[in-house]
């Protein structure tokens, strides 16, 4: 966190993108790019913005109850609640141009009253939190605080391109701080405020920034050299990237994806990243997925699913996301379980995915798949628990086909 107040101009940017993430509906990234356009920021300037929009976001309904501000009146009362939220973290106020002031002995009352509401000190609105009790019982208090915390950054080495040591080593000369990740064979987490994506160590492709979760999934492929693998829900391949370079290389990698932009921006990553077995084709019809029935080594199904495992690292969504919206997801997932698993070739494995935490759409739905196909068994799964690891919240489960 901070140590010393935004900047008067800082205050404005963190303002504006509050305002176009909560009046206009964009996703907080887009929002970034946006204001940043054009605007010849420090790294650590940017970064401090960041920060700050970044944790209001987390605990947006903490922060507008303490400041008694509404989500819609950003762009009009937000600097009555960053000076709220310089308080709650006991920073000198900021400069601002006609600021509204907080009254003091209002704002301690509030301050107390919110100590006694665990759900809004961490941030977390009534759907969300009737939801985690109901899925995750107990274990969800932890976890809802977890997801309020500031994330951390992580990289995965290209393993094509450079050993881990060599990439430390070589982030060190640019004077990027980081450390191992035990337990991640291809993780390193970033600990300085610097700004990644000016190196050369990525412009050469020598990493990917990509969470230390979202590693281990890609590590539970575990694909070989010379096999034939599909990531069949690859977006724009963060995982794909990683299977790649435990290939090797070597055999045939096709990621698929029913949106051509998002496979678009994969080639590019992956012609910086050396991934040259790299092959995307677009899900066009349930053709593309019946063409390729028992042909697989490998299928990562890393479906589309409610996110609520990465909101620390994507906040918006808790104030845009209903409870409405997850049986629609549920039921895609079964579809897509059930459909694309005939790709898999009789030995082959399944490695199902999500990035939520919830065992509707984890366990349950493996639990329901096996019952339905008995020429699939159950290898192994593992549950990514935010409070537990400190990175994002994932679920993986690996099948076999046995018979046809």
């Amino acid at each position: 966190m901070l140590n010393s107040p935004l900047s008067p101009s800082s205050t404005e940017l963190v303002i504006n993108v509050l305002d176009m993430v909560l009046s206009e509906g964009k996703p907080l990234d887009r929002a970034y790019s946006h204001h940043f356009s054009g605007l010849q920021l420090a790294p650590s300037e940017q970064a401090r913005i960041t920060v700050v929009a970044g944790d209001i976001l987390r605990k947006l309904n903490l922060y507008c109850y303490l400041s008694d501000v509404k989500y819609e009146e950003m762009s009009r009362m937000g600097t009555r609640l960053l000076n709220v939220w310089h308080m709650f973290h006991e920073l000198e106020l900021p400069k601002m141009q006609y600021a509204l002031q907080v009254d003091e002995r209002e704002y301690f009352d509030r301050l107390e009253k919110a100590k006694a509401q665990p759900a809004l000190w961490d941030g977390c609105p009534e759907w969300l939190d009737t939801m985690g009790q109901a899925q995750l019982g107990d274990a969800w208090a932890k976890e809802r605080a977890a997801l309020s915390t500031q994330p951390k950054r992580y990289l995965r080495v290209n393993l094509l391109k450079c050993t881990r040591e060599e990439l430390g080593k070589k982030l060190r000369n640019e004077q990027v701080q980081t450390k191992e990740v035990e337990g991640v064979d291809t993780a390193l987490e970033v600990t300085s405020d610097s700004a990644l994506f000016r190196t050369e160590s990525f412009k050469k492709g020598w990493f990917e920034q990509q969470d230390a979760g979202s590693q281990l999934v890609a590590a539970a492929v575990d694909a070989k050299p010379g096999m034939r693998v599909i990531d069949a829900c690859a977006g724009a391949g963060g995982k794909t990237l990683s299977i790649a370079a435990q290939m090797q290389g070597k055999g045939r990698l096709l990621a698929m994806d029913v949106e051509q932009w998002k496979l678009d921006s994969l080639k590019q990553r992956a012609r910086r990243a050396n991934a040259h077995n790299v092959e995307t084709r677009i899900i066009a019809s349930s053709k593309t997925i019946k063409r390729l029935k028992l042909s697989a080594d490998r299928v990562l199904l890393d479906v589309p699913c409610s996110g609520l495992g990465v909101l620390k690292r994507n906040p918006d969504a808790k104030w845009r996301d209903t409870p409405e919206r997850l049986p629609v997801l549920v039921e895609l997932q079964k579809h897509i379980l059930q459909s694309y698993s005939r790709m898999v070739k009789v030995g082959g494995i399944l490695v199902y995915a999500t990035c939520s935490i919830m065992p509707e759409e984890n366990r349950d739905q493996i639990d329901a798949f096996l019952a339905e196909n008995e020429h699939f068994k159950f290898i192994e799964d593992e549950n990514i628990s935010v409070a537990d690891s400190g990175f994002d919240g994932f679920y993986l489960a690996k099948l076999e086909r046995i018979s046809e």
